[in-house]
């Protein structure tokens, strides 16, 4: 196998994967948003700051809204989102652990509070058929569970 083609590769889509969940964000989003209309364009007469204050709440949801491409190669991980291409190497990460949506590589060798900032997140799909692979994958180049 070359170093071009993934060992592993999948796609995590939340919102088309978890339909009742996104129904709940979305209903959700809409209370937000006009709650915050009726603060800051009714009551406070200034409408950019509800389109910013809406734009940044958005912008932190966006990987649940996308789909999001991972792909381990013998080197390397590469997420794909949208228009953003992260790739890290294995070396990076110092231990890894299994949280409640996926898998978090942490560039600590005990997990840490700093780790949704520094490390990596892997999230599951919805059918968690990877899950296997990716462990022995992450056992063979991080090895260092916690």
């Amino acid at each position: 196998m070359s170093d071009n083609e993934p060992k592993l590769k999948w796609i995590s889509y939340p919102f088309k994967d978890f339909p009742l969940s996104s129904a709940l964000l979305i209903a959700f989003l809409i209370i937000i948003s006009l709650l915050l209309w009726k603060i800051t364009v009714v009551n406070w007469n200034m409408p950019l700051f509800f389109y910013l204050g809406m734009g940044v709440f958005l912008l932190s949801l966006i990987t649940y809204f996308i789909p999001t491409t991972y792909e381990l190669y013998e080197n390397k991980i590469m997420v794909h989102y949208w228009l953003i291409k992260a790739e890290r190497p294995y070396s990076h990460f110092g231990c890894y652990y299994i949280d409640k949506k996926g898998i978090m590589l942490s560039t600590f060798k005990m997990p840490r509070k700093l780790d949704p900032f520094r490390g990596l997140s892997l999230r599951f799909s919805k059918t968690r058929k990877e899950k296997d692979e990716l462990l022995k994958i992450l056992e063979d180049k991080i090895g260092n569970k916690v």
